[in-house]
């Protein structure tokens, strides 16, 4: 797939994407480098966020954002916030740990909400901001045993909301981008277990299970993501802010 790069001119511009070792973040970084932004790597993975740093010639920062202690005194410079990092759980709510539970809320939801705490002084004194939250189709949905990742989804559409009310004065949107699966190494990794499950073939289980919704029979890209992130941070989307950018391939007309 070619990725066409065009876009604002971010190199004024200093980016913090999270959970960009890889995946859905990693193509975010990549993008806004591109776009001549300078952009902090932050991962918890170290070796990956030096690696995707070294590639698009920004820094990496090692952090474990479900400490959420070590964050709450945290101050950074930066004039665009990508909350992106996430995990994954599937059980029965009965069977779901609340550690376990605890745990996604506070990498999911409540770090986005003190690294958006940690960065509004700046864009306040500059005039100018951007904060996009990597929320989920689930966001705007539920899906069974998935209990703590919907809620983390569906509490930062209501975060964003508030961050856009009291940072439009300051010349600061705050929005999320809700995507559908995403082809990124968590979704390929549980595409063979499906098959093999459901006694199908990868191709059928992307079609028939993952996006039995979905008008769209194919996976998103990460790149598609970037793209949305990308055009959020530019200035035809000025006014944009406060609601959701949804690539779903339809799943939510259904």
């Amino acid at each position: 797939m070619t990725t066409d790069l065009s876009g604002p001119d971010l190199s004024a511009r200093r980016a913090i994407v999270t959970g960009a070792a890889s995946g859905i973040g990693a193509a975010v970084a990549t993008r806004l480098a591109a776009l001549g932004a300078h952009v902090v790597v932050c991962d918890i993975d170290a070796e990956g966020a030096a690696r995707t740093a070294e590639r698009i010639g920004g820094e990496s920062l090692v952090l474990d954002l479900s400490n959420t202690a070590d964050l709450a005194e945290r101050v950074f410079e930066a004039d665009i916030l990508v909350n992106n990092a996430g995990v994954q759980h599937v059980a029965p709510i009965e069977q779901f740990d609340p550690s376990r539970f605890a745990f996604m809320l506070r990498l999911m939801l409540e770090a986005p909400f003190l690294l958006s705490r940690a960065v509004l002084p700046h864009m306040y004194e500059g005039g100018w901001g951007r904060i996009v939250h990597i929320s989920s189709i689930h966001g705007l949905r539920a899906s069974a045993f998935k209990s703590a990742y919907v809620s983390a989804k569906h509490g930062l559409l209501g975060l964003s909301k508030v961050i856009a009310l009291e940072g439009a004065p300051n010349g600061v949107t705050s929005n999320c981008v809700c995507p559908g699966y995403v082809r990124t190494p968590l979704v390929e990794n549980q595409l063979a277990d499906q098959a093999s499950v459901h006694g199908l073939s990868v191709d059928e289980v992307v079609s028939d299970v993952l996006l039995a919704r979905s008008a769209v029979k194919r996976l998103i890209e990460p790149e598609e993501v970037a793209g949305a992130v990308a055009y959020l941070c530019s200035p035809e989307a000025t006014s944009i802010t406060g609601t959701e950018l949804v690539l779903d391939g339809g799943w939510s007309a259904s």
